[in-house]
């Protein structure tokens, strides 16, 4: 009598979801950060180095794909972070190579005057590093305000090739800024702490500002379409020791519990990312109604245990995501990350709710044999430790 073969119902879309959901399925999930394996326009995927890891990965891992609608016009996507507007504001380019590096300086032309901005990139080395920032005074940041808001429009067509790439293979996740991240960022992060704690009120004002434009742009994002994730980005910038508890209450509090009650209300999950030391602010992170938090690094970076950030958030029913540091995996050996992981399950596994996640991507051309065997060994491990 032939018997019938057995087939797993846990797919990585449905372990992920129970996962977030603070319940627990067959097994950790184990993902892969940035490193997403079925996105074919993925730059890891582009990359030949990496090419035997993203095959494991692939094979192994439980994929979220970073994917956002396009704007439909070229200057949004420029003046995104800049401006959150799509207003045809006049902007010059230029690109020159020092040493290298290819620099780029940018020139917006506001109604209140000029502004510039410079930044690099080498061919080895996927990031780009910010020279200059657009914002160097509070007279700056009233330039950058005069540029009249215009909501942005979305494109969602290339999310029909997205999902039938991922498939049941896992989920699709975009990422927004947060008002009072958007407004820091326009200058360098010293000139920021300086104008949060000298010049409180201008700076209240512009995340005001700011905060109402991010909200209409959000919802046109999910009226154009709802996807399974959202990672909120930026509240690290508010995190102790840079600003006290009482700065992240002010203005990361309310814009992220509002961005995240919008999300929900339209089906949307959400994920609240934000690197360091936490442990005073992670009470307000809770209060936000977010499903997840990542990338939840360990002491000395960050400043809460594994064990314990567990389960404060576990009483809050919302899952972890992350602890194994980008540092283990590129300096390591593969018996380190083993052990690391296992610790790590150890930590967090129990009653669901966590997924197995590296806090950061390797940047660096060609990736190194040691950084790729440290990760086949991280995802081995959390396949042997993981299981319920």
């Amino acid at each position: 009598m032939r018997s019938t073969p057995v087939t797993n119902p846990w797919t990585s879309r449905r372990r992920l979801l129970t996962t977030l959901a603070g319940g627990t399925p067959d097994r950790v999930p184990i993902n892969t950060y940035e490193l997403a394996g079925r996105n074919s326009v993925d730059w890891y995927n582009q990359q030949p180095s990496y090419r035997g890891l993203m095959d494991y990965v692939r094979a192994h891992t439980d994929c979220v794909t970073n994917w956002n609608p396009r704007p439909v016009t070229d200057r949004y996507t420029c003046q995104e972070r800049f401006l959150c507007s799509d207003y045809p504001v006049a902007m010059e380019s230029r690109t020159e190579s020092a040493g290298q590096f290819e620099r780029t300086t940018r020139i917006c032309h506001t109604p209140q005057g000029d502004l510039s901005s410079v930044t690099q990139a080498a061919a080895d080395v996927y990031t780009t590093w910010q020279v200059e920032h657009w914002c160097k005074s509070t007279a700056d940041v009233d330039k950058a305000l005069s540029v009249p808001y215009e909501p942005a429009r979305y494109d969602a067509s290339d999310l029909v090739r997205v999902h039938a790439e991922l498939g049941e293979g896992g989920l699709v996740m975009a990422s927004v800024g947060d008002p009072a991240y958007l407004a820091a960022d326009l200058m360098s992060f010293q000139d920021y702490l300086m104008w949060a704690f000298e010049e409180t009120d201008h700076f209240a004002r512009t995340v005001a500002a700011i905060a109402e434009r991010v909200m209409e742009n959000l919802r046109r994002q999910l009226d154009c379409c709802v996807l399974d994730l959202y990672r909120i980005v930026g509240p690290e910038y508010f995190t102790p020791p840079y600003l006290s508890p009482a700065v992240f209450q002010r203005f990361i509090l309310p814009h992220v519990t509002e961005m995240t009650r919008l999300i929900h209300s339209r089906g949307g999950k959400v994920r609240l990312h934000c690197h360091g030391k936490m442990g005073r602010v992670l009470d307000m992170i809770l209060e936000t109604g977010c499903d997840g938090i990542d990338p939840c690094e360990p002491p000395p970076d960050g400043d809460i245990e594994l064990d314990e950030l567990k389960r404060r958030c576990q009483a809050r029913g919302v899952s972890v995501w992350g602890n194994i540091e980008l540092k283990l995996l590129e300096q390591a050996t593969p018996a380190q990350v083993r052990a690391e992981v296992r610790k790590i399950m150890d930590q967090a596994k129990a009653g669901g709710g966590f997924v197995l996640m590296p806090t950061a991507a390797p940047i660096n051309l060609p990736i190194s044999e040691k950084t790729e065997a440290n990760y086949k060994a991280f995802i081995d491990a959390g396949l042997e430790f993981g299981g319920y």
